[in-house]
């Protein structure tokens, strides 16, 4: 579904607006963006929305918004990301429709398959390695929760957490199908560059990792440096 995909944080963007860095991430090769401010007003959240929903279009690529349901459907994202303890996921599908990109953050390999079994379309696992951009994340699960999770549903897998250019392709051998950034495309000097290159290590494993081969890579820990 996605190779790279990009979390916004105008926290770490070096004073750019979230739709300046989505833009430059797109630019770079991002399949996806997500829009991610906790705490905006509707109005500002909605105005940033609509700007990223337009380079998507420009970029023909993905464009989700993190929590509200509501500024996603206003600015007619793709979808929406869902944490537990948001709206479910199953609500947001019935409301959105069949049609929207529905994915869901989860912890454990419990709340994958509850979350592939109310419609998401694909399950976020983290935080991976410890990260400081998201303060209330489960720290440091670990490469074993993504091939857990992988090894039990049948949707697309998205690792997130602490990942950057060191480490992005372990994420990808033990499993992930993609793999999600905050810090390391937002803060970077050149989002642009920094989205290509973390596009490019993924390129570079994916063909090397066989799903036959993930037991053995679990089994003799040969993904982890």
């Amino acid at each position: 579904m996605f190779d790279l995909y990009v979390v916004t944080d105008s926290s770490l963007s070096n004073g750019l607006s979230d739709t300046e860095v989505a833009r430059l991430a797109y630019q770079g090769g991002a399949d996806i963006v997500q829009l991610r401010m906790k705490n905006a007003d509707g109005r500002v959240m909605l105005e940033q929305a609509n700007g990223i929903r337009e380079a998507a279009d420009e970029y023909c690529r993905y464009f989700v918004v993190n929590d509200r349901m509501d500024i996603a459907m206003a600015s007619g994202a793709d979808g929406v990301h869902l944490g537990q303890s948001d709206i479910p996921v199953r609500v947001a599908r019935d409301l959105m429709g069949e049609t929207a990109l529905i994915g869901a953050s989860v912890h454990n390999v419990e709340e994958a398959l509850a979350a592939q079994e109310d419609g998401a379309d694909y399950v976020g696992v983290g935080a991976i390695f410890k990260t400081s951009t998201k303060a209330d994340a489960v720290q440091g699960l670990g490469l074993d929760a993504v091939f857990q999770v992988k090894e039990a549903v049948k949707i697309p897998v998205v690792a997130i957490g602490g990942i950057n250019r060191g480490n992005i392709q372990d994420v990808i051998r033990a499993g992930a199908d993609s793999a999600a950034v905050v810090s390391a495309v937002v803060s970077a000097e050149d989002v642009s560059a920094a989205a290509h290159e973390l596009r490019d290590l993924i390129l570079k494993i994916r063909p090397h990792v066989r799903r036959e081969d993930l037991g053995e890579f679990y089994r003799n820990k040969l993904y982890i440096r």
